[in-house]
């Protein structure tokens, strides 16, 4: 066996057993902690940046006509991300009794746009991706207007979003590597058909190593309630997402797409507002 057809192996491997190394990841960061914390949390944005071109280089321009030519799904899934997520953070904030400045800031995640990571995790998961990048971009747009006036509402808070920042923060690391990822497939096949057996493993592991960073720096922090508060928010909003898209028809390709797009949110906008 050839080198090349060894590391194809593993990098399948690491992908198919993404929740193992993610778990192990988190595992050594709140055990060893000082694996992590040397590395700045700035270092995300260009990681996040090299995943997604990575994404981009298996996609061509024609995976996103479909989606802009029906774009029910896109209408299903920002519905879905607007008002599930927001209702189910007032909802668990009331039965958890949360106090005020936790239940703010649950509720500021619940009201943000979806996230990039999540764009990411629907190419893991053999989503349709396009979508994933088209409900993210759109959700980007609306957040503006629709998240101050979702706070303001479920928590009677007023918060200023800053548009320049988010617009420009989704450009960088979503829109540019995509895009950058979408032209060298397209002018490069012959040498993208090589590399893309390898990005899953590329894709698996940096997701991995963020999560490593941001648990080395907070889990520590995180009280008890919060952890059970997060953790039930996103997986009843990926369990709502999925099921909404199943009751619409969506194809299973579409349904893991919009399920990811509303159970994951933009929690680096949330800490910002918070």
């Amino acid at each position: 066996m050839t080198m090349k057809n060894k590391l194809i192996q593993i990098s399948a491997w690491i992908a198919a057993h993404i929740t193992l190394v993610v778990v192990l990841v988190t595992a050594v960061a709140l055990f060893l902690p000082s694996s992590f914390v040397w590395i700045d949390t700035s270092a995300i944005t260009p990681m996040l940046g090299v995943v997604m071109f990575s994404m981009g280089l298996t996609l061509r321009p024609s995976d996103f006509r479909p989606v802009l030519q029906h774009p029910k799904d896109i209408l299903v899934g920002e519905l879905a991300q607007f008002l599930i997520m927001p209702s189910l953070a007032w909802l668990l904030c009331k039965l958890l009794s949360l106090p005020e400045e936790l239940a703010l800031g649950v509720i500021l995640v619940g009201c943000c746009p979806g996230g990039t990571a999540s764009n990411v995790i629907c190419y893991l998961a053999k989503g349709d991706v396009a979508l994933s990048v088209a409900m993210t971009g759109v959700s980007t747009l609306l957040a503006p207007i629709v998240t101050p006036a979702l706070v303001w509402l479920l928590a009677g808070e007023s918060v200023e979003v800053d548009v320049a920042g988010m617009f420009l923060s989704i450009v960088q690391v979503v829109i540019v590597p995509i895009v950058l990822g979408v032209a060298a497939n397209h002018y490069f096949q012959r040498t993208t058909r090589r590399i893309v057996p390898l990005l899953p493993m590329i894709s698996t592991l940096s997701i991995a190593f963020i999560i490593g960073i941001i648990d080395a720096a907070s889990i520590l922090a995180c009280s008890l309630i919060v952890a059970v508060a997060v953790i039930l928010h996103n997986v009843l909003g990926l369990a709502l997402g999925y099921g909404l898209s199943s009751l619409v028809g969506s194809e299973p390709s579409k349904r893991s797409a919009i399920a990811i797009e509303v159970g994951m949110q933009n929690s680096g906008l949330a800490t910002s507002l918070a």
